[in-house]
């Protein structure tokens, strides 16, 4: 019974590190009217969370809590700056796209590679 419990424990533990690996990198959208530029976050193992071609919008940290994202930062505009965290939930999550919903705004990620 006892290896049961530790075989669980050790495959939901391997569950969780694979999701958090997975999110870990740079991820992008297209800039809407500039399609071919790209903007988006960097999510480090750390916690720090950077902007990827987004000067008003500084990112600085990230936590996942199951299927929750918050993604806290900075908003910088007209001379004043106001600290923000933004809460997500995870709509999908693979090695390829990163889909994030706050209501019925939603926002799409690719990875870059």
């Amino acid at each position: 019974m006892m290896k049961k419990l530790l075989l669980g424990l050790a495959v939901i533990g391997l569950c969780s590190c694979s999701d958090e690996a997975n999110i870990v990198g740079s991820w992008v959208q297209p800039i809407p009217g500039m399609e071919n530029q790209v903007q988006g976050i960097k999510f480090e193992k750390d916690g720090k969370l950077a902007s990827i071609n987004m000067a008003t919008l500084v990112y600085s940290s990230w936590e996942k809590n199951g299927d929750t994202l918050v993604l806290s930062g900075e908003s910088i505009g007209n001379g004043v700056t106001i600290p923000f965290s933004d809460t997500y939930r995870i709509e999908k999550l693979d090695n390829n796209v990163l889909i994030l919903k706050d209501g019925d705004f939603t926002l799409s990620y690719t990875k870059m590679k």
